[in-house]
């Protein structure tokens, strides 16, 4: 099947690395690998960050007349007819501005993954985008929620039951375990490239340095710190952005000479260091799940994150690791000094974090799910194309 993909919140090309990037190329191998051809349908960005409403209506215009170009295009043969739409990722800060009006003009099935209704934003300064999101979502043949939270707000949004399904994140595990597998070896080149001890435990810490919920969450991961100098630990950090002096004075005042920056690391480099890790830390701060939390697993590394968001949907606490309430420096610290006082206790966090992420979040579970769901919503728009809900 051809299928039309489009991102509005970040394309999978676009030069920034995040877990939206990341999740919108694992959904293109996804479709490839389930055998569907996919349809090219632009760059455009609805993503409004600051809840500007002129500029809002500026994109609501702007994503009109990308849909009518869009359309006369495939008329001239220019892209190939596409078969189905599918969307990732639409909310009231990106909405989808081309899947509607393009899948009704060609009589599409439309089909959104990660689709999410926010009721508190309907008033607010992201009410725009808010109306034309919840446009999007209604229009929907099929959306798929990746938590149980987005879907319960979806219901509750107005959505039919039978048109939310639940699609958790996935990724491509098989990489990580493979790094797994070689873990003496990575460990022991890190040991010598950043002059680390491998005699110690070794937090690590994944995410873009950000002025906005990342850079609060480095915040509260060195409050936490600061509360076991006493205990031996390193801490590695991978990402960088434009909050990075702010990010590492705090990480510093914590961390002192245990601390090594690694900036951003291509996927290949970043895996070598999950699996030389023992324990990833992430208060995880305004969390909608966290990438970086199942690639960790994956890599049988187990978690201590912050409950926050969908969090406790991709780390199972007690099995993967340990959550803890958000934002709370103390509770944080004290689960972290627990598991680096029980290093047994910690390997097996590991081995049940990565077990969790096969059967759960693996790339084939994903592929079975997503063939059914682009069926499902195939039957679902022939039903609605025949008068039914």
């Amino acid at each position: 099947m051809r299928v039309a993909f489009h991102a509005p919140l970040k394309p999978p090309d676009h030069p920034v690395p995040s877990g939206d990037r990341a999740m919108a190329r694992a959904l293109l191998g996804l479709l490839a690998g389930i055998g569907h051809e996919v349809v090219p349908t632009g760059r455009f960005r609805s993503f409004d960050r600051d809840g500007d409403a002129r500029r809002q209506e500026r994109l609501l215009a702007l994503g009109e007349r990308l849909a009518v170009r869009l359309l006369r295009r495939i008329e001239a043969g220019l892209l190939p007819r596409p078969e189905l739409w599918l969307t990732y990722h639409c909310h009231h800060k990106a909405p989808d501005l081309l899947g509607p009006p393009v899948a009704t003009a060609l009589d599409l099935p439309y089909v959104v993954v990660e689709g999410s209704i926010s009721a508190r934003q309907a008033q607010g300064p992201w009410a725009v985008g808010h109306a034309a999101s919840l446009a999007a979502l209604r229009r929907a043949d099929l959306v798929l929620a990746v938590t149980g939270r987005d879907r319960l707000g979806l219901i509750e949004g107005g959505l039919l039951e039978a048109a939310v399904l639940l699609f958790p994140p996935f990724l491509d595990a098989a990489p990580l375990r493979a790094a797994a597998a070689e873990r003496p070896a990575h460990r022991a080149g890190l040991a010598a490239t950043l002059e680390l001890d491998p005699g110690l435990p070794w937090l690590l810490a994944v995410a873009m340095m950000r002025a906005d919920v990342k850079q609060r969450s480095y915040e509260v991961l060195a409050r936490a710190l600061g509360r076991l100098a006493d205990r031996p630990w390193a801490l590695l950090v991978v990402g960088d952005g434009p909050a990075r002096p702010a990010v590492e004075a705090a990480l510093r005042a914590a961390a002192g000479d245990r601390l090594r920056l690694l900036g951003a690391l291509a996927p290949e480099a970043l895996a070598s260091v999950y699996a030389a890790a023992d324990l990833l830390v992430w208060p995880a701060v305004g969390e909608a799940y966290g990438m970086a939390l199942l690639e960790a697993q994956a890599a049988g590394v187990p978690v201590v994150a912050g409950a926050e968001g969908g969090v406790a949907e991709v780390v199972a606490h007690g099995i993967g690791g340990l959550l803890v309430p958000p934002r709370a420096p103390e509770a944080f610290a004290g689960a972290i000094a627990a598991l680096l006082d029980e290093p047994a206790r910690r390997r097996a966090l590991g081995a049940g974090a990565a077990e969790r992420v096969r059967t759960r979040h693996d790339r084939p579970v994903a592929a079975a799910r997503l063939a059914e769901a682009l069926g499902t919503a195939a039957a679902r728009h022939a039903l609605r194309a025949r008068g039914a809900p």
